[in-house]
């Protein structure tokens, strides 16, 4: 028994280095194993719809993120929205709605920086993100919240009728997310009270906003009406709308007298002529503010158009300010591999997109013998034989030796009274038209119907021919 009792306390002895070495190995391996933070930003990140948005997510310290896997997902870690792993990009499981869409921006990779870019922003890409980062048997996530929003159509203003003694105006506007606010002033900016809203949910899941308010004639009759996207903090706002006090009725004295003096068959018949003529005024009245107020609106949005290098053909030279282009004689030495760039048609687009409201913007065409000039789809064909025509996506006027005409399927002649210097594109999303008109005069030229394009960002589009050259106006 004391043989068995010293040789068991002499391999307890023997045990307790062992024991003690490796919980110190193990302690010093999960000290090595937490290397690093995973940090994204502390408040939600905010994209435009239709543009393009940066996800920040680095390592704390500044490490080297070339080796580990960086995987971006959302409820799912396996349905991922953006994985690299073992040093390149996998596609596999990418959830479908992100195919084409994402792309790690390596460029800091090696300071620890795993931003992910997501391009043409879509209302499903709303929600929580998560920035994870593996290296061996350690990990670490961020989670970080994106907001969508989108800024529709420029307020109009419009007239109902009469209401509750006075007129009522109603403010309407398309294209909104998230739900917008809508602010009624006065012509010192103070805020007014309107009556009635109504906001519906239009099928691309956009908001439409009505909302009215009855002026009278002894309230304030110079209003504006402002719409509100509280994501962005940012408002469009109506032209200022004044009513005169000719527009609101009165009623004749001599009908009041004649109303008591008469007998009753008589005040009948006398009312009945005076509502009659009541209401003509009425008519009269609203006929006449919505004549003015279709003339103010049908201005648009003036937008700031510059081109697109990525899309040229090779044969155009654009300036420096990227609001001109020329026909080159020689054929620029550009890459291949641009799938954005027109290769056979002598065609380039506008940097700018629009995905909804009223827009214009002019273009001097006073040089050259054969050009074109119009708007194309986002997703017009850049490869090869590409017709120039609504079907192809593209809608256009062209001269050709000094003959006019609108790129239609098949093509019509357009007989101008004078052969215009700068050509007016009026691009109206809402109501899916897009209006030609020589700028000098205000002549009508064309107005194309763009047919079916929901949710498709249209943008401007040039063609030049043999020493032909085009200016974007300021």
């Amino acid at each position: 028994m004391k043989v068995l009792s010293i040789c068991h306390s002499s391999g307890a002895r023997s045990l307790l280095p062992d024991f003690i070495i490796f919980f110190i190995m193990f302690y010093v391996h999960k000290l090595e194993s937490a290397r690093f933070t995973v940090i994204g930003p502390d408040h939600p990140v905010t994209a435009i719809m239709g543009e393009d948005i940066i996800l920040p997510c680095h390592l704390s310290p500044k490490m080297s993120a070339e080796n580990m896997e960086v995987r971006w997902f959302r409820s799912e870690f396996t349905s991922f929205v953006h994985l690299y792993q073992h040093g390149k990009d996998e596609y596999g499981q990418q959830m479908p709605g992100y195919h084409g869409r994402t792309e790690l921006l390596k460029a800091g990779i090696v300071d620890g920086n795993v931003a992910l870019g997501i391009v043409n922003i879509r209302l499903s890409d709303e929600g929580q993100y998560r920035c994870f980062v593996q290296d061996g048997v350690f990990h670490e996530e961020a989670v970080l919240e994106l907001k969508v929003a989108a800024s529709g159509s420029a307020p109009r203003i419009s007239i109902e009728g009469h209401q509750d003694g006075g007129i009522q105006v109603v403010c309407q506007s398309a294209g909104w997310y998230p739900e917008p606010e809508v602010l009624w002033r006065n012509l010192k900016g103070q805020p007014l009270s309107s009556s009635t809203e109504t906001k519906s949910e239009e099928e691309h899941g956009l908001f439409e906003i009505k909302n009215s308010i009855v002026i009278t004639e002894n309230s304030n009759k110079n209003v504006s009406c402002a719409i509100r996207n509280t994501h962005l903090n940012q408002e469009k706002e109506s032209i200022a709308f004044y009513i005169s006090d000719s527009f609101f009725p009165r009623a004749s004295p001599w009908m009041v007298g004649w109303s008591v003096t008469l007998v009753i068959l008589l005040v009948f018949v006398g009312l009945t002529l005076f509502l009659f003529k009541l209401k003509g005024k009425h008519l009269n009245t609203i006929s006449k503010l919505q004549t003015e107020l279709e003339w103010r609106r049908s201005l648009g949005d003036a937008a700031h158009v510059t081109l697109d290098p990525d899309t040229a053909h090779p044969e155009l030279v654009l300036s420096e300010d990227r609001k001109s282009v020329r026909w080159a004689d020689t054929r620029q030495d550009l890459p291949d591999n641009n799938l954005e760039r027109f290769d056979t048609e002598r065609c380039v687009l506008g940097c700018e997109g629009f995905t909804s409201g009223r827009h214009y913007w002019e273009v001097e065409v006073g040089v050259g013998l054969l050009w074109a000039v119009g708007v194309a789809r986002e997703s017009v064909r850049r490869k090869g034989g590409v017709s120039l025509s609504p079907e192809e996506g593209i809608w256009a006027v062209d001269q050709r030796q000094g003959q006019y005409q609108a790129l239609t399927s098949p093509v019509t002649p357009l007989p101008l009274s004078r052969a215009p210097s700068r050509i007016r594109v009026c691009l109206d999303y809402e109501q899916g038209q897009v209006t030609f008109i020589d700028a000098g005069d205000e002549a009508l030229i064309f107005t194309f119907p763009l047919g079916s394009v929901p949710g498709e960002r249209i943008r401007p589009w040039l063609w030049l021919g043999m020493e032909s050259q085009l200016k974007l106006c300021p």
